[in-house]
């Protein structure tokens, strides 16, 4: 069996590629740190921002709160506050979920290729 070798993982992701995670322009990632208080990314030397897994999950759910169910800057920190909803699991778990998906289709696909389907 051919040595096979893993994937490098990264673990801090730059504003753009964050920003094109999510579709968005930086400038709202930039806007959104200064609304939210539980969104504060490390900075390296030159003051650029490095984000990670962690601050990616819950820039996800401001984006599931303000994009996708249509609150408002100030109703989203009402419901983070008081914990009202806890979406912040749920949207952890859908995305945790699609990742799999991918994978399971990754490893469909090439047991597809090896056995000419």
């Amino acid at each position: 069996m051919p040595y096979k070798e893993r994937e490098i993982e990264k673990k801090y992701f730059s504003i753009g590629e964050v920003a094109s995670q999510f579709g968005v322009a930086a400038s709202l990632i930039r806007y959104w740190e200064s609304e939210f208080d539980m969104l504060r990314p490390r900075k390296d030397k030159k003051g650029n921002r490095r984000y990670t897994k962690d601050d990616i999950q819950k820039l996800r759910y401001i984006y599931h709160l303000v994009k996708e169910k249509g609150y408002t800057l100030q109703g989203a920190q009402e419901v983070i506050k008081s914990g009202k909803e806890e979406g912040f699991d749920k949207v952890a778990a859908v995305q945790n979920l699609q990742e799999l998906k991918d994978f399971l289709i990754k490893i469909r696909d090439g047991f597809n290729k090896q056995t000419g389907e």
